[in-house]
């Protein structure tokens, strides 16, 4: 990782997330920064906070490079612990708090984190995965019941109030690593994504250009999806560039009246959902007497259907709308479609961000024609350092000098992209990432299972779920669904389990011998879901 040079010019013109959270805090100091449920925090006082808590990680041991562990639902606690971290120059681990002990532990020792800092409400997933690990020294817990959580659990708050409010005084360059975040692999192994101050920041201000700038008047944003996903990253920190206010949501479940409630309540001008859920908004009666004050909405992780799009303009006509798409690797957002542009160019993902270069070519890096499909390969300031601890991994994605999305599009006479489909196999389901490998994994160890293959199948309400087509060992005595899907629940976290299961005498295979899951999905890819399969919790 680059390491400062310590100049004063350099710290100057410094980007990192901690001198722009600084910056915010002397420029409106008085504003909210983050909101969730009754409880607020300006801009001062989390400068203070992150300060304090900068200083205490510092005082038991993490300095420059570290990586710090967060496993926590959305609070304010999380972008607190984001924001100290990088204002000491170490490194924030984000960790899906639906994973299982055994996934966490994983990361853990992939990353090397030394600290971690989780929930009282995760502190038992937590206990369970540092108990064989060696390097976890420190855990901070968040909540009720954090002196009892664990044996070397400190409770956060106590933590963090002890703690000097001075800014440490670490001059961290923006283009020392702020991020490791892991997304799943094709072979079933998680992979950690290095992402620099500079490449996020890039990206809130690339965003800030595409949608329309920014104004006089602070943004206050919806943050409804997790925080340990990218996309709840981009917005945790968009908002310390424009003195904006984000608005956590932690429901457990989505409620298209709670939510309008939210958005009138507290004035929302930016909301992004998927669209699913725009479809239950758009639904409810009273709609469109509600006094909202939405300046743009967005969309992402699929794209909207014609019926959508005709209820989105319907409900909210004076609203921009915008199509969002990209990946980890680029810090999210890589390209965006206007709502202007939705119907015409239905089922596109749009144009590239403004400082986002992208090609269309083959395997060989040949740019194929318009209108052809090929994988979409990307350059820009926003692309990731590498993958953590993966050399060979991390050459393979930048082959030719561009980053390699795995992502097969087709770009049209206008430059739109439309995604057709991905070259290595995954599951979006929910807006979360399901790699067929590690759900076939998880399966392969069943003893009643001589083959498994997963595919994606569609669902009205997940818009993708993974489907288990098994041979079974015995053929006269298969295991069950349930059994099935009950063997996963221990084994990958709950999303990631199938959600129905189909049996077959024999998988299709091509002459090498490797299943053709072309195939399966024309065989079985159509079937309905069973009425008590989809849930996904």
């Amino acid at each position: 990782m680059p390491q400062s040079d310590g100049s004063a010019v350099a710290a100057a013109r410094r980007m990192s997330f901690g001198s722009q959270l600084a910056r915010s805090a002397r420029k409106y100091p008085e504003r909210v920064a983050y909101q969730h449920g009754p409880h607020k925090v300006t801009f001062q006082d989390l400068d203070r906070r992150v300060s304090r808590l900068a200083n205490a990680l510092a005082a038991r041991g993490v300095g420059h490079g570290d990586r710090v562990a967060m496993l926590m639902h959305n609070k304010i606690e999380v972008a607190e612990s984001y924001l100290a971290v990088a204002r000491l120059g170490a490194v924030a681990v984000p960790i899906n708090f639906r994973l299982v002990a055994g996934e966490v532990a994983y990361i853990l020792a992939d990353s090397g984190a030394g600290v971690l800092i989780v929930d009282a409400a995760l502190a038992g997933t937590a206990a369970e995965a540092v108990r064989e690990l060696d390097g976890v020294r420190c855990v901070l817990v968040a909540g009720d019941g954090a002196a009892t959580a664990m044996s070397n659990a400190e409770p956060y708050e106590e933590t963090v109030t002890a703690a000097s409010p001075e800014d440490p005084g670490i001059d961290v360059s923006e283009h020392d690593a702020a991020f490791l975040m892991y997304t799943s692999g094709t072979t079933g192994r998680p992979k950690g994504v290095i992402l620099t101050h500079f490449s996020l920041m890039m990206n809130a201000f690339l965003l800030f250009v595409s949608l329309g700038g920014l104004t006089e008047e602070a943004d206050v944003q919806l943050l409804g999806g997790p925080m340990f996903h990218i996309a709840g990253l981009g917005a945790t920190l968009r908002a310390l560039a424009d003195g904006g206010r984000v608005v956590i949501d932690d429901s457990k479940s989505f409620d298209p009246v709670a939510i309008l409630d939210l958005l009138e309540r507290e004035r929302i001008t930016t909301c992004h959902l998927v669209p699913s859920q725009w479809q239950q908004v758009c639904a409810v009666p009273d709609v469109k007497e509600r006094k909202l004050s939405l300046k743009r909405l967005a969309w992402g992780a699929s794209p909207a259907t014609p019926s959508l799009l005709n209820a989105l303009l319907e409900t909210f006509p004076d609203t921009p709308a915008f199509t969002a798409f990209g990946q980890t690797e680029m810090c999210a957002t890589t390209t965006l479609l206007h709502g202007k542009d939705a119907v015409r160019k239905l089922g596109s993902v749009g144009r590239p961000l403004p400082g986002i270069e992208v090609r269309i070519v083959d395997d060989e890096m040949r740019d194929v024609p318009v209108g052809e499909v090929g994988e979409i390969v990307y350059r820009g300031p926003t692309t990731m350092l590498g993958y953590w601890n993966k050399p060979a991994e991390t050459e393979d994605a930048f082959f030719g000098g561009w980053f390699h999305s795995g992502d097969l599009c087709r770009m049209d006479d206008e430059g739109f992209i439309y995604v057709v489909d991905r070259k290595k196999d995954m599951i979006v389901s929910g807006g979360e990432n399901i790699y067929c490998a590690e759900v076939e994994a998880a399966i392969d160890a069943h003893p009643g299972v001589a083959v498994v293959a997963v595919i994606g199948v569609d669902h009205p309400k997940w818009v993708q779920t993974p489907r288990a087509v098994i041979v079974p060992a015995d053929p006269a005595s298969p295991p069950s669904e349930q059994e099935i899907v009950d063997y996963c629940r221990d084994r990958i976290a709950s999303y990631k389990k199938p959600t129905s299961v189909v049996f077959t005498e024999a998988m299709p295979r091509n002459a090498s011998g490797k299943i053709q899951k072309f195939r399966l999905r024309e065989m079985y890819g159509e079937t309905d879901l069973p009425e008590a399969a989809g849930a996904q919790d």
